[in-house]
C-alpha cells in the first residue's frame, strides 16, 4: 500500500507520516528530504526557494518511479510533501492506482484563525525549519484556501481540519 499525503505547508504532513510509521511500521519518504538531497548534491540548479511548480516538475517524476518500484515489490510506503500534483493519477496505470491512497490535509479558515499560534508552535515538531518567515496568518489562510479549491476541482480526498487537530488515517 502506498499512502500519499499532500497539503499546504504547516498542515502536519510530516507529523502524520511519522504517526503512521509508528502505528503501522510503514516507512515514509519526505519529498522535502529528497529535494534537499538533490539540491545539496548539486544534481539540480533548483534551490529551496525555487517556484513550487518547477520543484514539482523536477521531483514528481522521480517520486512516481519510486512509488511504482515499491508497488512492484509489494512494499508499503508513505510519501508526503507539497510536491504531489493534484492530477497525480494520470501518471499511473490502473494496476498501480489500485495500490495508492491519497489524502490532502487542509485547514479551515476557522481553524487557522483560532489556532495560528499552535500552527507556528508545532512547525518544528518533526523537522527543524531553519527559515520560516513565510509562515504568516495571511499566507497560511491563502495556501489552505487554494488547496481546498484544488481538492474540490480535482475531486480528490481531503481531510478538513476544522475544530481540533485530530488527523488520523486507518489503513
Amino acid at each position: 500500500m502506498i499512502i500519499l499525503i499532500a497539503g499546504a505547508s504547516h498542515t502536519g504532513k510530516t507529523a502524520l507520516a511519522q504517526k503512521l510509521l509508528e502505528k503501522y511500521k510503514y516507512p515514509y519518504l519526505s519529498i522535502d528530504h529528497l529535494k534537499m538531497g538533490l539540491i545539496r548534491s548539486g544534481n539540480t540548479t533548483l534551490t529551496p526557494m525555487s517556484d513550487d511548480r518547477a520543484l514539482t516538475d523536477y521531483l514528481w517524476p522521480i517520486v512516481c518511479e519510486m512509488i511504482k518500484t515499491a508497488i512492484e515489490n509489494k512494499q508499503n510506503l508513505i510519501v508526503e510533501g507539497c510536491y504531489i500534483p493534484f492530477d497525480w493519477p494520470k501518471d499511473f496505470e490502473q494496476e498501480y492506482l489500485d495500490g495508492i491512497k491519497y489524502y490532502c490535509l487542509v485547514m479551515s479558515r476557522k481553524y487557522i484563525t483560532n489556532h495560528f499560534n499552535d500552527i507556528k508552535a508545532y512547525a518544528n515538531v518533526v523537522e527543524n525549519r531553519i527559515e520560516d518567515e513565510g509562515c504568516t496568518l495571511e499566507t497560511v489562510l491563502k495556501d489552505n484556501a487554494k488547496m481546498l479549491d484544488l481538492c474540490r476541482h480535482y475531486e480528490v480526498r481531503y481531510l478538513l481540519i476544522d475544530e481540533d487537530y485530530q488527523v488520523d488515517i486507518e489503513l
